[in-house]
C-alpha cells in the first residue's frame, strides 16, 4: 500500500516547454492528497524560488528542498536543515570570491550569484527562472552551491570530492551539499517522523539528482523525458512530462 509519493519539480512537475503544470499532474496529486496519501516535494530548488514557480498553488503535505538539505511541514516551517561546513565550505567560498566559475550560494532564504555570463543565462531561460541578483557572502549558513559548470570543467572542483555530494541537474548545472546529503537524505528523514517504510513510497523524477530517490522508493518512476541513466535506475518509464507522464503512471499502478 503506498503511503507517500515524492515528487520532484523540474522536468517532472514542471515542464519548461509550457512553462506550466499540467492539469492532469495537478488533479492526480488531488486525487492522491484526498486518498489519505502524502504527497511530497522532492526538489534541488530552495522554497523561496518554488513560490515563484507554477506549482506555488499546489498543495503538499511536506518539501524536501535543496536536494534534502532544507526539509519543511506542509504549512512549510522548517523541520531540519544541514549546511555545508568544513573544507568543502571553505573551497567553495574562496571559488565563489575568486569568481573561478559562475556559483550560486543558497542560504536559508536567500540566493545570489558571484558573477553572470552565457552559461547562467542560457541555463537559467532552460529552467524558467529569472537569473538570481549579484552578491556577496553574508555570513549566513549555505545549504547548498548551484556551479554552473559543464561536465568538461568538473576538474575546477574536484579538489572537494569526497567531502562533499556533487549532483549534475542539467549539462551546465551542478549542485554541491554537505557530504552525506541529498534527496533521500530527507525523504528517510520524513519517512521516520511519519511512520511510514521506504517500500510504502513511489517517487518521481527525470534527473541525475533523482536517480538515488528512485532507487530508494518503493516504485520509482522515471519520466519519459528523463535522462537515460535515470531511466536505468528506475522501477517504471511513463510518458513524457508533456504528456500526462504523472497520471499515467498513477493510473499504471492503480493509485488514482
Amino acid at each position: 500500500m503506498i503511503k507517500a509519493a515524492f515528487f520532484d519539480v523540474d522536468g517532472t512537475l514542471l515542464s519548461h516547454k509550457t512553462k506550466s503544470v499540467s492539469q492532469s499532474a495537478r488533479e492526480a496529486v488531488a486525487v492522491l492528497r484526498a486518498a489519505g496519501v502524502k504527497c511530497i516535494v522532492a526538489t534541488g530548488r530552495q522554497m523561496q524560488e518554488m513560490q515563484k514557480l507554477p506549482v506555488a498553488n499546489m498543495e503538499f503535505d511536506g518539501y524536501i528542498t535543496l536536494n534534502g538539505q532544507l526539509i519543511l511541514d506542509g504549512e512549510k516551517n522548517i523541520l531540519s536543515g544541514t549546511p555545508l561546513t568544513g573544507r568543502a565550505k571553505e573551497f567553495l567560498l574562496r571559488a565563489f570570491a575568486e569568481k573561478r566559475f559562475p556559483a550560486l550560494l543558497v542560504e536559508e532564504e536567500d540566493v545570489y550569484l558571484n558573477f553572470e555570463d552565457e552559461r547562467v543565462r542560457a541555463l537559467q531561460a532552460a529552467i524558467s527562472s529569472p537569473i538570481p541578483p549579484l552578491g556577496e557572502y553574508s555570513g549566513r549558513e549555505i545549504y547548498q552551491v548551484c556551479a554552473y559548470l559543464n561536465p568538461e570543467d568538473e576538474h575546477l572542483v574536484e579538489e572537494i570530492a569526497g567531502a562533499c555530494v556533487m549532483t549534475r541537474w542539467a549539462f551546465g548545472g551542478m549542485d554541491i551539499i554537505a557530504e552525506g546529503g541529498g534527496k533521500i537524505t530527507g525523504i528517510k528523514r520524513y519517512l521516520e517522523e511519519n511512520g511510514i517504510a521506504p517500500e510504502e513510497t513511489i517517487a518521481f523524477g527525470d534527473g541525475e539528482n533523482d536517480i538515488e530517490m528512485l532507487r530508494f522508493a518503493g516504485i520509482g518512476v522515471a519520466m519519459g523525458n528523463a535522462w537515460d541513466n535515470v531511466k536505468a535506475a528506475a522501477d517504471y518509464v511513463t510518458a513524457d512530462i508533456d504528456q500526462d507522464g504523472v497520471a499515467e503512471a498513477l493510473r499504471h499502478f492503480g493509485l488514482i
